[in-house]
């Protein structure tokens, strides 16, 4: 029976790939944080989600740690580090010495924290070469999540988001059906009765020509991938200038979830 919930990380916490009204995103913890309400009586629960996109892990931990601790919730999701890994000589031994940092000091001020693994990125045509390192850092958040005795949302397990249909056409982030189903995986790591299976099949789609994917690829490169190096070449962030959504109420992301349904 939680009845509060911080959510701390970056833009697949935040929610970029699950659009809702006025330019705001939804994403996986917001649903989430109604699946936990609903096992509330109304007007019982508190969420908070200080997830920016583009944030690095030492950003996520001098401006969103301290505002989670301060809080001391029931529940903490931290997703953190994935952007470390991105960079081009990162070390994931190193990167976990941070995370550990972190879980030690939210571990100390909350009731329970939840850590997540990264995704397989072996159908991901950007990320595809990093696999590697991912796992690595995957295996360095179980063994914190066990010393620290934190429930994990394993996201590399999860077969159903290796179908496009859970990715955004930038196939960065999570489409909105992806994200309801880490929702709903976040709910099965804490045990809870869910309203549906994360890895539920998905329906057949028909066949793709080699000619279909190409032109899809190339299309990708020139909207998605080409400004995404860009960024990184001039030190830009996405999250630069983005505030994070801070307190909301169950009744407001039910009413953005149904606007955009």
């Amino acid at each position: 029976m939680i009845g509060s919930y911080v959510a701390v990380g970056d833009s697949f916490t935040e929610g970029v790939g699950d659009p809702g009204p006025g330019g705001a995103f939804v994403g996986w913890a917001d649903r989430f944080a109604v699946l936990l309400a609903d096992r509330r009586p109304e007007g019982d629960f508190a969420y908070t989600n200080l997830a920016v996109r583009g944030k690095l892990l030492d950003q996520i931990m001098a401006d969103q740690l301290p505002r989670a601790v301060e809080l001391a919730p029931d529940l903490v999701s931290f997703c953190a580090g994935g952007n470390d890994i991105l960079r081009p000589g990162s070390d994931p031994d190193e990167v976990a010495t941070r995370f550990e940092r972190a879980i030690a000091a939210l571990t100390a001020a909350s009731g329970t924290v939840l850590v997540t693994t990264g995704f397989d990125t072996r159908g991901v045509p950007l990320l595809r070469h990093l696999r590697g390192k991912i796992a690595t850092y995957n295996g360095h958040v179980r063994a914190v999540a066990d010393r620290y005795g934190c429930p994990v949302l394993d996201l590399w397990s999860l077969r159903s988001v290796q179908d496009r249909r859970a990715w955004d056409t930038d196939r960065l982030h999570l489409s909105p059906e992806g994200h309801t189903r880490v929702a709903l995986r976040a709910g099965l790591a804490l045990g809870l009765e869910i309203p549906a299976d994360p890895e539920q099949p998905w329906p057949p789609l028909p066949p793709r020509g080699a000619l279909e994917v190409r032109r899809d690829d190339v299309q990708w490169a020139r909207e998605y991938l080409v400004p995404w190096i860009g960024r990184r070449l001039r030190g830009e962030s996405s999250g630069d200038h983005v505030t994070a959504k801070g307190t909301l109420s169950p009744d407001d992301i039910k009413v953005r979830i149904a606007s955009v349904a």
